[in-house]
């Protein structure tokens, strides 16, 4: 008998390894993806990628730490009758083989470059057959409640790929056309053109929302971070001031309240951006808002919150919006049209500020190591594995 072929991976073992006594990935050989029709009728619609680069997201973080989707990813677990899971959902890579039908209906093909969505929707529930298909009932997303592509080779469905021209867009940014797009989506739920808008993370979708920010025309950006080092990146990006918080406790940092109150002429915001998740920044994102005003809700964070004095933001007339993932496909479209434009500076500026050219932000995948991993975690909003 042929032995099974493997191939690295990073992955969480809910039996080896434990949510309550780990942390972080564990390199684990893992069976090679493969097509199968006659096993698997599916298959005949997915797509088997070569992985070239992958980014390393606020979620998987979250995962790392053992903070963020332990039911989600414990419940599917059980539900697919597994221990362990491959994490990760952003990527560039190539096409290696498809199923007989992904050429006819998605005219893609061996050797092509491609990215792609991390949530894998139904296309049968209400939310999908009416357009909405980010918020689908029965979505899986990548890394989280099906295998993801921290791994050489994955298995992907053709309906989530996204091609990609590397000659308009450089490798290691789309391989970050996901979180991107979560940007994309933030910034394009209301319209910032004129307005004073805060973000309140400065984490790599928080720095992708102040550069989207500027080049939409907001008037004023005011970044709010814990993150000296992110702040100054930021304000590279755009945020024309920075507002450096302490206060990560339950409550709304009274300090940096006021101060985006005196720089909205006591008003406060017009557009409140949370992106990092805490109960203390959604807070802080509600009590800067202007009467009136507009909330976006993005950052993810496990357990209960806790709104002191709820009503006070119903007498605000608050408008609040929870955003969640990409509009597939058109998020994509609007993404792929801004960061390759050479006119804007976009590419150049996530480049140079956000990855840091690469130096201490692009690593091996067959280098990775818990301990050295971490460090560059810790050391820089946004780090991509070159595979």
């Amino acid at each position: 008998m042929e032995k099974e072929k493997t191939i690295n991976a990073l992955t969480f073992d809910a039996k080896e390894d434990g949510w309550e006594t780990s942390q972080g990935f564990i390199m684990r050989q893992v069976p090679m993806p493969v097509l199968d029709e006659k096993k698997n009728p599916e298959d005949s619609l997915c797509i088997i990628v070569k992985i070239n680069y992958a980014g390393v997201c606020g979620s998987d973080r979250g995962i790392w730490h053992r903070r963020s989707f332990k039911e989600l990813m414990h419940q599917s677990l059980i539900k697919q009758g597994k221990t362990a899971r491959i994490l990760g959902h952003e990527f560039l890579g190539k096409i290696i083989t498809q199923g007989s039908m992904v050429n006819p209906l998605y005219q893609l093909a061996a050797g092509n470059l491609v990215s792609g969505d991390s949530h894998v929707t139904c296309g049968n529930c209400y939310q999908c057959k009416i357009g909405q298909n980010n918020v689908c009932l029965n979505e899986k997303i990548l890394g989280i409640s099906t295998d993801g592509i921290f791994a050489e080779f994955v298995k992907i469905p053709a309906k989530n790929i996204w091609p990609v021209d590397v000659k308009k867009i450089r490798p290691e940014i789309a391989a970050m056309l996901d979180p991107f797009g979560n940007a994309v989506h933030a910034v394009s739920k209301v319209d910032v053109r004129g307005q004073s808008v805060a973000v309140f993370g400065a984490g790599p979708i928080g720095l992708f929302s102040i550069l989207l920010l500027s080049h939409f025309g907001a008037s004023n950006i005011i970044a709010v971070d814990v993150n000296e080092k992110n702040l100054a990146m930021a304000k590279e990006l755009g945020a024309h001031e920075v507002i450096h918080i302490k206060n990560a406790n339950l409550v709304a940092d009274i300090e940096a309240v006021k101060k985006i109150r005196e720089l909205t002429k006591g008003r406060g915001v017009d557009v409140a951006m949370e992106m990092a998740g805490p109960n203390s920044s959604v807070n802080n994102c509600l009590e800067s808002t202007r009467r009136g005003g507009q909330v976006i809700l993005f950052g993810l964070k496990d357990g209960d919150f806790v709104i002191p004095n709820f009503s006070r933001y119903i007498v605000k007339g608050l408008s609040i919006h929870g955003v969640i993932g990409r509009r597939i496909f058109e998020t994509w479209q609007v993404a792929q049209s801004v960061l390759g434009d050479t006119q804007n500076g976009m590419q150049e500026k996530i480049w140079d500020v956000v990855l840091k050219q690469g130096k201490g932000t692009v690593i091996n995948f067959t280098d990775f190591k818990k301990d050295s991993f971490e460090k560059a975690m810790n050391e820089n909003p946004k780090v991509i594995f070159k595979m």
